[in-house]
């Protein structure tokens, strides 16, 4: 590397440390590490989720005591549905339910709808696209026959299939459902978890509604 082009090296590295501030008023805005959340589209999810919370709180729970599931006073679509759910879930858990709360622990959960701001990014998985275009390319290429482009569409079909099922279509949706469900004796809580899902927009109106159920929307910066 002659001399010009040395200093040309440097002139630009500098320019690049100089770019990243040591000291910043506010933190920098940056992304989160991509993550997964489940989107809720069918009553047989809220069943899922049932399955998944009594496996949850029955492996939280130390003893195999009997639990009373606490409906809302004027539960939501969602909570109407999920409350027996839950029952069902913790009975196949092995769990005894009790109708009454005397002499049991205490099952209860809450329910929020939150919603963002509308058009959020969606980054969709597109390596699998391009791969399978290169396979169906190939494919094609060892047998040119009708048949043979045929089998290979039908191939690369299956397999974007298979890469792409995974993700919801549409938009990503600007409702979130948060569902809080704890165990309490007394005073003390004795489980506790919290999770969190995407809900169809045109959904929001069946976990809307309940005691239990509180709409906070939020706006998101630019």
């Amino acid at each position: 590397m002659n001399t010009r082009h040395f200093g040309g090296a440097v002139a630009l590295a500098l320019l690049a440390a100089g770019c990243a501030a040591p000291y910043s008023e506010t933190p920098l805005a940056t992304n989160f590490p991509t993550s997964k959340q489940p989107k809720v589209q069918a009553a047989g999810h809220w069943a899922a989720i049932a399955q998944d919370v009594a496996r949850q709180i029955s492996r939280d729970l130390s003893d195999s005591g009997p639990l009373h599931v606490q409906e809302s006073r004027a539960p939501s679509e969602f909570e109407r549905a999920f409350s027996r759910q839950l029952v069902s879930a913790l009975m196949a858990e092995g769990r005894s339910v009790s109708r009454s709360p005397d002499a049991a622990k205490v099952l209860a959960f809450e329910t929020q709808t939150v919603r963002f701001s509308p058009d959020r990014f969606q980054n969709r998985q597109i390596g699998g696209l391009t791969l399978i275009a290169g396979g169906l390319w190939a494919l094609a290429a060892v047998d040119a026959s009708a048949a043979g482009v045929a089998t290979a569409g039908a191939v690369a079909y299956d397999g974007h299939q298979a890469l792409t099922s995974e993700l919801a279509r549409g938009d990503t949706p600007a409702t979130e459902i948060l569902i809080t469900v704890h165990v309490s004796e007394g005073d003390r809580y004795i489980a506790h978890r919290s999770l969190v899902y995407y809900a169809a927009d045109s959904d929001r109106l069946l976990y809307e509604g309940g005691s239990g159920v509180h709409a906070v929307h939020l706006k998101g910066g630019q």
